[in-house]
């Protein structure tokens, strides 16, 4: 089976920084395009950053040049650094892979195939 699981949430001060980590097995993760989303209550689930099998990252323009996205294929693991975060950025943060070619953008939810339980991110 796949599993992703996250972690490296919680609690943080407006404008500090913050990791999260993504460690994915049971699956050839060299092999997927990787995505971070988030989801506050009361809306939808908003894809914030991917990074492709080759290495080419997107951002959604609400983290663009405060979010980095970054995958060891070496340790199965995707990251999401963080900084400069607002109370806006409070939700639960989740990753996800699409088995070769990245879904196409600003499709919510379609095409990604696993999604790990999500770390709940609280910026105060």
């Amino acid at each position: 089976h796949v599993q992703l699981v996250e972690s490296g949430g919680g609690s943080v001060q407006a404008g500090g920084p913050l990791r999260l980590s993504c460690a994915a097995s049971g699956y050839a993760f060299s092999r997927y395009c990787m995505a971070w989303f988030r989801q506050s209550p009361g809306k939808e689930r908003e894809e914030i950053a991917r990074i492709s099998t080759s290495g080419t990252t997107t951002y959604a323009d609400s983290v663009k040049g405060r979010f980095t996205i970054a995958r060891d294929n070496a340790q199965n693991t995707l990251y999401l650094q963080v900084d400069s975060l607002r109370p806006e950025d409070t939700a639960m943060y989740y990753c996800a892979a699409g088995l070769y070619r990245c879904p196409v953008i600003d499709n919510g939810d379609n095409g990604w195939d696993y999604w790990g339980q999500g770390t709940q991110v609280t910026v105060s």
